[in-house]
């Protein structure tokens, strides 16, 4: 009876799965869109880790570069951060659009400075203007 009732709770929720999916194709209230737009900041911010994690691969010999790339993210980090929330307003004043706002700040900035790695890892080979090495 148990392996039924299993069977038949795991047969109503696979269609959940592609309604999910859908959901941010054609959001309809705010907390989708909220939601739809922290979903797109944390695949922004995915790419942004791979990125981040490949330039760490080639700085792995020079240690004091890779403590200034270190430092350099944490400051990034903190500044979109601070920019974000500022551009999203006081949180007792800016209503529900708030965590849209403040995600697609996030997104944006995010993707520019992965902008910047996807640079660093394509620069030339003996471009000394380049911080990351050519593979």
């Amino acid at each position: 009876m148990r392996l039924a009732f299993a069977a038949l709770a795991a047969a109503l929720l696979l269609p959940a799965g592609p309604v999910l999916a859908d959901e941010c194709a054609d959001p309809q209230d705010q907390a989708s869109l909220n939601i739809c737009a922290g979903k797109k900041f944390e695949a922004a911010d995915r790419k942004l880790n791979e990125a981040y994690k490949k330039i760490e691969a080639r700085l792995k010999d020079n240690p004091e570069s890779r403590k200034m790339l270190v430092a350099a993210e944490r400051a990034w980090v903190a500044f979109r951060d601070a920019e974000c929330a500022f551009q999203g307003g006081p949180i007792d004043q800016a209503g529900t659009i708030r965590p849209l706002v403040v995600a697609d700040c996030r997104t944006g900035l995010t993707e520019a400075r992965l902008k910047d790695f996807q640079g660093y890892l394509n620069c030339e080979e003996g471009d000394m203007s380049c911080p990351v090495p050519a593979q």
